[in-house]
């Protein structure tokens, strides 16, 4: 029986336990990102664990977040995670070099190698070969200090594409579709795998999208082949030297098979408030937008940016439509000015922002109110953008430029014929924005930088023998990490201050939960089916971590957030029964009798009081000997700080 390509990856790289579907694996992990929204914290961590220099064959910091520095702190964080990297053996990316995903595409990422890094988008990587997923920070640290890193062994998914992308159908519109199907559950426990003959016809930047996108599944991680198309991407980049073929064996076994006719597809929306809402644009009809973003890890490629100036071109922005483009890397941005095709936008009447995540996190570019906006990115979660009642349409880059020419949702196959685009046969190259780290002879004498916004890791406590506390709230399903710990221009800024941003936590949703949470001291929160989906942010647990929440009780967990929860120390309960969720109440007491001896035994399938009511609600409690460990211990910090050594 043949293997899949992530059964090779996975393989090459095996530490601990064995190839076995749903059971824990430990993986070796060659090289690791942050980003400075989760950098700094990552960065505490590592410092805390005593190791003094990284041990992965490369890790990039890069600053691509919170870079709108409207005051101290982000430049202080930018400052300190600076220092880390040199001190510590990283490169570091600056500031205006360029979104970490993309840049990483272009200068670091190599096929056949494994790859975290503390942002979900972190399987971008998957477009060049590579076996990439998104962690949290703490995972990240682990593994820059040479530890494995742990997931469940994934089911792995095959998506054969056949044909050929029809003239202005874009990318985007591929993984739209598998949205469309598989929802932002559907690819809980699993790797998403692209093969078939239309394979061939996609570029790297386009395979990228694709993959980047791959976490509005809630997968692992998404992967295509490293063939010709991936070795002519690394020689233009000047990087040949580190491609190595990688494709699934033709016997490999696969758990799902899902079908593609890329001839077939349309251009596709997904519409508010959820990446899975996806409806052609006859469905949607006509639209009248108020914005449109171009850009984001997911479409700001060269390649990209070359299609929307074309449509651009000798024409202007609709006069009620604001139309801003960040090109995705300084290299792009080089390039876009080199082949006049930065000039056609600005021609046109489009607001360039910097190579930077931007409004996509939040970080300026806010719509209107009850604005409709048309965005390229990955996520439109509501208030996401910074204006709750926005309404955000996700789009591909040539559906964003047509429509913001005419001012409502345009269907791109309507601008006229389709030229052939080419990426170049060399790329601009210019590392000169990435910091090299210092020497170890030279490390000891680098000074780590701290501004007063900086704070250390919360207190943590080993897990108690009976938790007996009231529910601090309750939620209902798909709670993303943008309810429990917002983003955007005014809380990103926190992100190296916990006891300040947990004043933010879930205020989404409740705007009194921080004070309330703080009041009680101890507390759990009940919630739905998918809790904890989007962004690999740890301050989703750090955050409810420092409120006293003990527990969270939901019908089922989104993979990253809950190993994030278990890493902070926080129990991770299911409901055996999904109907007893309605059994509890916010404010309701429940009790874990002897719940420490209960994880110590190894004890699955435990019994939670409702003091209030008198139910008697069975859960689940599926700890393995590393993570049970980790619990009793108070959290993956106090676990791994000995370990490591």
């Amino acid at each position: 029986m043949g293997l899949t390509m992530t059964e090779k990856i996975l393989s090459a790289h095996l530490l601990e336990g064995e190839l076995i579907r749903g059971t824990e694996i430990g993986i070796r992990i060659d090289q690791t990102l942050t980003q400075d929204a989760t950098g700094t914290m990552a960065y505490l961590e590592f410092e805390a664990m005593g190791v003094p220099r990284v041990r992965t064959e490369r890790s990039v910091a890069y600053i691509d977040h919170n870079t709108l520095q409207n005051g101290f702190e982000n430049a202080d964080d930018h400052r300190f995670i600076g220092s880390c990297a040199k001190k510590h053996g990283l490169f570091f990316s600056r500031p205006g070099n360029g979104i970490c995903h993309q840049v990483h595409l272009e200068r670091f990422g190599i096929p056949g190698k494994t790859l975290i890094g503390s942002d979900s988008h972190t399987p971008t990587g998957g477009g060049l070969g590579m076996l990439a997923i998104g962690a949290g920070g703490l995972d990240v640290a682990v593994a820059m200090g040479g530890g494995a890193y742990y997931i469940t062994c994934p089911k792995v998914v095959k998506v054969n594409l056949t044909g050929k992308l029809s003239p202005w159908v874009a990318a985007k519109d591929v993984i739209l579709e598998v949205l469309r199907r598989m929802t932002v559950k559907g690819g809980v426990g699993k790797v998403i795998e692209y093969t078939g003959e239309g394979v061939k016809t996609l570029s790297v930047p386009e395979r990228a999208t694709i993959t980047n996108m791959g976490a509005e599944l809630g997968a692992t991680s998404s992967i295509f082949p490293s063939d010709e198309q991936t070795l002519a991407f690394l020689k233009a980049q000047k990087r040949e030297d580190v491609w190595t073929p990688l494709c699934a064996d033709a016997d490999a076994v696969y758990d799902e098979v899902i079908e593609i006719d890329l001839s077939k597809l349309e251009p596709l929306a997904a519409c508010p408030h959820s990446p899975d809402n996806v409806k052609s644009m006859s469905e949607i009809g006509t639209l009248k937008i108020d914005q449109v973003c171009i850009g984001s890890c997911t479409n700001s490629s060269l390649l990209d940016m070359m299609k929307v100036a074309h449509i651009l071109k000798g024409k202007t922005v609709h006069p009620d439509v604001s139309l801003s483009i960040a090109p995705g890397s300084k290299q792009v941005l080089n390039m876009l000015a080199e082949n006049g095709c930065l000039s056609d936008m600005i021609d046109a009447g489009a607001r360039i922002l910097e190579s930077a995540c931007g409004p996509c996190i939040g970080m300026g570019q806010s719509p209107n109110s009850a604005g409709i906006s048309l965005r390229t990115f990955n996520r439109n979660f509501e208030g996401r953008s910074g204006t709750k009642d926005g309404q955000i349409y996700l789009v591909s880059p040539e559906t964003a430029a047509a429509s913001a020419l005419t001012g409502y949702l345009t269907d791109p196959r309507t601008v006229g014929d389709m030229p052939e685009f080419k990426l170049p046969e060399v790329f601009t190259i210019n590392d000169n924005m990435v910091t090299l780290p210092a020497s170890e002879a030279e490390m000891d004498e680098v000074e780590i930088l701290r501004g007063p916004n900086i704070k250390p890791y919360p207190d943590t406590t080993p897990l108690l023998e009976t938790i007996d506390a009231p529910v601090s709230l309750k939620v209902g399903d798909n709670i993303t990490t943008d309810h429990i710990m917002p983003a955007g221009a005014k809380i990103l800024p926190l992100r190296s201050n916990i006891p300040a941003i947990s004043q933010h936590c879930f205020t989404v949703c409740d705007e009194e939960f921080p004070a309330r949470a703080k009041a009680l001291g101890q507390s759990i929160i009940v919630g739905g089916a998918n809790y904890g989906q989007g962004s690999s942010r740890e301050h989703a647990a750090l955050a409810p971590l420092y409120l006293g929440v003990k527990a969270v009780l939901v019908k089922s967990f989104a993979r990253i957030h809950r190993a994030n929860l278990i890493n902070a120390g926080i129990l991770p309960l299911t409901f055996v029964n999904e109907g007893d969720y309605d059994k509890i109440a916010q404010g309701d007491t429940l009790v874990l009798e002897g719940i420490r001896k209960a994880v110590e035994n190894g004890t699955s399938e435990l019994t939670v009081l409702n003091k209030t009511n008198g139910a008697e609600i069975p859960v689940l409690c599926e700890l393995t000997g590393r993570t049970k460990d980790i619990i009793l211990a108070g959290g993956l910090l106090d676990y791994t700080r000995e370990n490591l050594k």
